[in-house]
């Protein structure tokens, strides 16, 4: 068993200065993966830069365009009060949104059964129209409309446990029954949504400041499991975010890097039984760099088994 694993030098580029969602995230979790040998089963792949159809697959074409005009030629350009771009960013998103499509390439040509994408701006908050939350391209939601436009699914699960509502990703597939949509997220917490969702195709299960490990697997055995069950996927997404472990100060949750192991294997076997094994997990949060890297180890372990 291999896991083909997506990443570029590009995606170092995108620097927000002095800011949680920062390039050393991505050295953190190579460094944890040449060291405990897991990356002697990855085969490495470069992700392209994201065609301008991928995206607009998600986003709005005036959005795209705004963004393109907003990008600056030297310095920051905020977009909120936490999300800036440099004159890499979007580069660097295009990698990371062109990484997803290619996963669903490789997955669909039988190159690879299981693949992590280390890449970064991370995507989950990004509206249709929107930059936020660290994000510009929704990755997820591109991977997503590819395996449906370029590969004829009719059944693809995205599941997301950061530790914050992937809006984005919501907004944009909400009601497409082709879809369904998965998540835990500490609530009340940023971005303040999912809790009032009412799409059939989005199986919201917030979580309170504090839960543990018990909690979030509580929420997912009763709340996801019997819906992707039922769902039968036929490729499985990942937004996999690990700000909810206990040693990442971004938010409240406390889980542990068995925990993410755990949740990983039991994607893993829904993948087994309906998507012949396929499974793609794209980095979203994780901020604490030991709780990071240690997290993305534990996470690639489930997946080879």
């Amino acid at each position: 068993m291999t896991i083909g694993y997506i990443t570029h030098p590009d995606c170092l580029r995108h620097d927000m200065g002095l800011h949680p969602e920062c390039p050393a995230r991505l050295t953190a979790i190579n460094d944890r993966l040449i060291a405990s040998g897991v990356d002697m089963a990855l085969v490495h792949y470069d992700a392209p830069l994201a065609e301008r159809a991928w995206l607009e697959r998600v986003h709005d074409s005036a959005y795209l365009d705004d963004l393109e005009a907003r990008s600056p030629q030297g310095g920051l350009a905020w977009v909120d009060g936490d999300t800036a771009m440099n004159p890499d960013t979007l580069t660097a998103a295009r990698r990371a949104a062109g990484a997803a499509a290619l996963a669903v390439d490789l997955v669909m040509s039988g190159k690879e059964t299981r693949v992590f994408c280390a890449v970064r701006p991370p995507g989950h908050h990004a509206e249709r129209n929107r930059a936020m939350g660290f994000c510009f391209y929704n990755n997820v939601a591109v991977a997503a409309l590819h395996a449906l436009e370029a590969h004829g699914l009719s059944r693809v699960a995205i599941v997301d446990f950061d530790v914050h509502h992937g809006n984005g990703t919501e907004h944009i597939v909400a009601g497409d029954q082709r879809l369904l949509f998965c998540s835990t997220f500490q609530h009340p917490f940023y971005p303040h949504s999912g809790y009032d969702s009412i799409d059939s195709n989005v199986v919201n299960a917030p979580l309170p400041a504090g839960a543990d490990g018990a909690a979030f697997a509580a929420a997912v055995e009763a709340d996801w499991l019997p819906r992707l069950r039922a769902f039968a996927p036929e490729l499985v997404l990942v937004s996999a975010g690990f700000d909810a472990h206990q040693a990442d100060d971004m938010a409240g949750l406390n889980l542990v890097d068995s925990d993410y192991a755990w949740v990983t294997g039991e994607l893993c076997a829904i993948a087994a039984q309906s998507a012949g094994g396929r499974i793609i997990s794209l980095l979203e949060g994780g901020y604490d760099l030991h709780a990071l890297a240690r997290s993305v180890e534990a996470h690639l372990k489930a997946m080879l088994g």
